[in-house]
């Protein structure tokens, strides 16, 4: 992070936590291979299993539920894929992913990459204006299609907007009819409660660099019950469906951090969700004419005690402006966010997760989205709100192009 920035994306990629980075440097300096039978390998191994250990402790699942991976993208990809396929292989009939209209494109992109190379017929479930998932129209499609449904995936909690998803809903709707459900939680834990076996899903996918571990690596949660191909072949880790050397560094660290955040979590939220509606209040003092979107921030919690969007961000969408101008303007003034939509062959396009949700394509160009975590502090708050008001006015008024896209972003 820049000297004297405020960081503002924690959504994209939070700071490693001081005892996670501990992890991984201690751990890196040791050599072996996790599946060498020598003493080195033996080690590695112990680590990687008291890892499994510690990450299904913190998240509700049996060790021998969790796969590592190398982050949230390829989870996805193997509950979708693997799921998909290994539904197909004992009933060919099924054929059809429901997944919701929101998703991130870790999961959208292999589901459309199934219709296009395996025969998969895709349905994108509606949202309603503040993003959350229209369960009337899932109860409809699994009432008229349920012996052709391979899985449904609907995500914990928005990578964008950050509306937390009726989960629990889906699944008893698709378990009514024996259809699994995935659920990418990678922007859930650590912000807010997760439980893979209360929640009752069949595959949950989670990753490191989101909540205070190391990039490159995650986890994909999934019940031992569960049809499931491999999507990468060679020596056969993780239940063989999996191969691949396992990084014992990154799994320690990313175990260490996963149970840091889980314990803190109950404190974390409240002080999150504190600096969120400061921020949410002065951007509305700021420019009165920027529309918050997701849920509104709710003291009660939202309905049956579960909060109704993550305590940790605030999504804007600010009339007659571009989000990535913004971008360049705020980061010019030292506060680092994100547009929180994708930029393809260098054309910024609306974001998909605004127009699904009823946003006009014009204002859905002007979004902001500001994620904060556990370095987060009121001075980061207070930075973006004294440099916003000027933002905002010579965007409308200079009417600027938007500048180059910007590489990556992450969920």
């Amino acid at each position: 992070m820049t000297t004297g920035s405020a960081y503002l994306d924690h959504a994209a990629t939070t700071p490693m936590s001081p005892a996670a980075l501990a992890a991984f440097v201690a751990e890196a300096g040791r050599t072996g291979n996790a599946s060498s039978l020598h003493s080195a390998g033996r080690a590695a191994r112990r680590s990687v299993e008291e890892a499994r250990e510690s990450l299904a402790a913190a998240l509700g699942a049996r060790p021998s539920e969790v796969l590592f991976t190398a982050g949230g993208t390829e989870a996805d990809n193997l509950a979708i894929k693997g799921v998909f396929w290994g539904r197909r292989r004992t009933d060919p009939r099924r054929t059809r992913i429901l997944v919701s209209a929101v998703e991130h494109h870790a999961v959208l992109d292999p589901a459309f990459w199934l219709a296009g190379h395996a025969g998969a017929e895709i349905t994108l479930l509606p949202v309603d204006g503040e993003g959350r998932l229209d369960l009337a129209a899932l109860r409809a499609e699994l009432a008229a299609h349920a012996d052709e449904v391979a899985l449904v995936s609907v995500m914990w909690a928005n990578n964008e907007v950050g509306t937390v998803q009726p989960v629990r809903d889906v699944v008893r709707l698709a378990h009514q009819h024996g259809i699994p459900v995935h659920t990418d939680a990678v922007q859930a834990v650590g912000q807010v409660e997760v439980d893979f076996a209360a929640s009752g899903v069949d595959a949950l996918t989670v990753t490191g660099h989101k909540l205070g571990g190391p990039l490159g690596v995650g986890a994909l949660l999934a019940r031992r019950d569960l049809p499931l191909e491999a999507v990468l072949h060679g020596g056969g880790q993780e239940r063989g469906v999996r191969s691949g050397t396992l990084d014992a560094p990154a799994i320690r660290a990313f175990a260490v951090a996963v149970a840091d955040a889980v314990d803190q979590q109950p404190e974390r939220a409240v002080a999150l969700a504190a600096l969120r509606d400061a921020l949410v209040a002065g951007v509305r003092r700021a420019d009165p004419e920027a529309v918050l979107r997701g849920p509104e921030p709710r003291a009660d919690g939202g309905a049956g005690g579960a909060p109704a969007r993550l305590p940790g961000n605030a999504h804007f969408t600010f009339p007659g402006t571009e989000g990535d101008s913004l971008l360049y303007l705020l980061d010019s003034a030292g506060v680092q966010a994100s547009t929180g939509s994708a930029c393809q062959a260098g054309v910024p396009q609306p974001s998909h997760v605004l127009l699904a949700m009823g946003v006009p394509e014009l204002d859905a160009r002007g979004a902001l989205r500001f994620t904060l975590g556990a370095t987060s502090t009121r001075d980061d708050v207070d930075a973006l709100l004294a440099a916003l008001g000027q933002v905002v006015e010579r965007a409308r008024a200079a009417g600027l192009v938007s500048g180059p896209a910007l590489a990556g972003g992450g969920s």
